[in-house]
């Protein structure tokens, strides 16, 4: 699967550049989960390099924050089976208020 679609990653750029102009408040465009773990990350931007990622990182030990995250090391990780970071393509992501921790709405198959 591909973690990052081409309309995404244009959601993350002006995101990006929004920031960059004083707008800090972002709905994270992208969601991204490790299927044999707990960890998740809610990416709301991209640097230009097209590889370092912004966006509230969750590695599955009760220690959630807002930080960076390399694609590339994300798309080298692999697990059991050899599994894959994976993209939730079924997760509803909204921007409650500026500090405060995004709701994930799962929408059920």
């Amino acid at each position: 699967m591909k973690l990052l679609t081409k309309a995404i990653e244009a959601k993350l750029r002006k995101n990006q550049a929004d920031f960059q102009n004083g707008e800090s408040d972002h709905v994270p465009p992208l969601k991204l989960f490790c299927p044999w773990g707990s960890a998740t990350w809610l990416i709301t931007e991209i640097d230009e390099d097209g590889d370092r990622m912004f966006g509230l990182c969750d590695l599955g030990m009760d220690c959630v924050e807002l930080g960076y995250v390399s694609l590339s090391e994300l798309k080298a990780l692999r697990g059991p089976f050899g599994l894959g970071i994976e993209r939730d393509m079924l997760a509803r992501l909204y921007r409650v208020s500026s500090g405060t921790i995004y709701n994930i709405i799962r929408v059920q198959a």
